[in-house]
C-alpha cells in the first residue's frame, strides 16, 4: 500500500463507525475491539460507561493493524506521551494535517499563543479543505461524529503523525490490513492448523510480538512465504484452546485440516463496504481483510452486483 492508501483505509475505518453511540449500545463494539488487543495499556480494560475517545482512535489503528505506527491508549493524555515516544508528535497547533492524523484538543485552551495544555479529547482527521479541517471522533455526544474546526484554531492541543511513509514499502510487509497470496504450497488460506508457538505480531515483518497460547487456528492470510518473518496469519479457532490473533512464524504451524464449511457468498449493493459486510456477517469489521484475500482482491473498491465469497 502506498502513504495515501494506508491513511484513507484509517480514515474509511473510521467513517464506518459513524453514528455508534451509547444510547443503543452500538458503541461497545469499538470497546469491545479496543479491549481484545494485548497488551492493554496500562491493564486496564475499557467499561462501557467510561470516556472513549481514545479508545475509538486506538480500536481504528487495531483494525487498520498499524498499532506498530499509531499507539493504543484510553486516556488523552497518555496518547499524546505514546506519539511523542514514537517521535510521531507535532507540537505545532498551526500544523496542517493530512487525512489520517490523530488530532487532540484542550477544552481550557484560551487561543493565545500555542496550546501546551492537558488534552480533554482525541479524533482522527478526516479531510482538509482550505483552512477546514473535518474530524471524526469517538464520545463526541456520547457518538460517533464529525466535527469542523478550523487550521490553528481554539482548543487544538496538537496532533499525533503516524509515520505511514514507514510502512509504506513493497518491503515492509503487511498490516493487518494488508492483502497476500491466498494459497502457497500446502497450506491455504481456509485451512484450521495446528499453532504450536507461543507468540504472534501486529505485522508480518514486525520485531517484536505479543504472548498467546497454542491451539488450533484458521489460517486468514498469507503474505510473502520465504521472504517474510511471520508469514501466516491466524485466528483462533473456538474451542481449540488458542488465543492467537495475529502474524505467526511458518515454524510454528503444522497439521493443516482444510476449511471445514462450505462457502457461503454476499452479493455487493450499492453503498457497501468490505468493512461494513465483515462487520455485518462475520461480526467484526476487521475482518474484512479475510474477504480480500478470499477473493483474490487486490483493493478494498468493490462494485455493486459483485458476488463475493465470505469466510466461515
Amino acid at each position: 500500500m502506498t502513504e495515501q492508501e494506508l491513511r484513507q483505509k484509517v480514515v474509511s475505518i473510521a467513517q464506518s463507525y459513524l453514528g455508534c453511540n451509547e444510547a443503543d449500545g452500538s458503541h461497545k463494539k469499538i470497546i469491545d475491539l479496543y479491549n481484545s488487543h494485548k497488551p492493554l495499556a496500562r491493564g486496564y480494560a475499557v467499561k462501557y460507561t467510561d470516556a472513549w475517545c481514545s479508545t475509538f482512535a486506538s480500536a481504528v489503528a487495531i483494525a487498520a493493524g498499524l498499532t506498530d505506527i499509531i499507539p493504543t491508549e484510553c486516556g488523552c493524555e497518555k496518547h499524546i506521551q505514546l506519539f511523542k515516544n514514537l517521535g510521531s508528535w507535532q507540537e505545532n497547533d498551526a500544523y496542517v494535517p493530512s487525512p489520517g492524523d490523530y488530532i487532540f484538543y484542550d477544552w481550557d485552551d484560551n487561543g493565545s499563543g500555542d496550546c501546551t495544555g492537558s488534552a480533554d479529547h482525541v479524533g482522527i482527521v478526516e479531510k482538509v479543505s482550505g483552512k477546514t479541517i473535518t474530524v471524526i471522533e469517538g464520545n463526541y455526544s456520547n457518538s460517533v461524529k464529525r466535527r469542523t474546526i478550523t487550521v490553528n484554531g481554539k482548543n487544538i492541543r496538537g496532533y499525533g503523525v503516524p509515520k505511514y511513509s514507514s510502512k509504506a514499502t513493497s518491503s515492509g510487509g503487511p498490516t493487518g490490513g494488508s492483502t497476500g497470496t491466498t494459497t502457497t504450497g500446502s497450506l491455504k488460506v481456509g485451512d484450521v492448523v495446528n499453532f504450536t508457538g507461543s507468540t504472534h505480531y501486529t505485522s508480518a515483518n514486525a520485531a517484536s510480538g505479543v504472548s498467546c497460547k497454542p491451539g488450533k487456528a484458521k489460517i486468514t492470510q498469507i503474505y510473502q512465504l520465504g521472504k517474510s518473518k511471520h508469514p501466516y496469519h491466524l485466528v483462533a479457532v473456538s474451542g481449540g484452546g488458542s488465543t492467537v490473533y495475529g502474524w505467526v512464524n511458518e515454524a510454528d504451524i503444522s497439521g493443516a485440516s482444510g476449511s471445514t464449511s462450505a462457502a457461503k457468498t454476499y452479493t455487493v449493493k450499492s453503498g457497501d463496504s468490505l468493512w461494513a459486510i465483515a462487520a455485518k456477517y462475520l461480526g467484526n469489521g476487521s475482518r474484512y481483510t479475510e474477504i480480500k484475500s478470499l477473493n483474490g482482491l487486490s483493493s478494498d473498491t468493490i462494485h455493486p452486483g459483485q458476488v463475493l465469497k465470505l469466510p466461515d
